[in-house]
């Protein structure tokens, strides 16, 4: 049985490489942050380690909102909308961390 792969042109390969370059590298840069933000977490290596891990978090978000959802090619009230799903996400987190972090 033959690849599917195999029946594609010179140019479709060369193509589908250019499409499919950055989400593998999106996806490699958010596995390689989680990995720095479980290590972090595993390991407390200093006293305020969750303001890396915040700054981890930061930047996975940056990257999501910036590549994955393409906002920088959106309409501005797309971005605002964007934007705002995020913070509400991050207030509704803010919220159950606090009645973790309080019991």
């Amino acid at each position: 049985m033959r690849s599917p792969l195999a029946s594609l042109s010179a140019d479709d390969r060369a193509l589908l490489r250019r499409r499919l370059r950055t989400p593998l590298i999106t996806f490699a840069a958010l596995l390689a942050l989680l990995a720095v933000n479980v290590t972090l977490g595993a390991t407390l290596p200093f006293r305020h380690v969750w303001i890396v891990e915040l700054l981890v978090v930061t930047a996975m978000v940056a990257i999501i909102l910036l590549v994955s959802m393409e906002v920088r090619r959106e309409p501005p009230l797309i971005r605002l909308f964007a934007c705002l799903g995020f913070f509400w996400v991050a207030i509704l987190f803010g919220m159950t961390l606090t009645d973790y972090l309080g019991r």
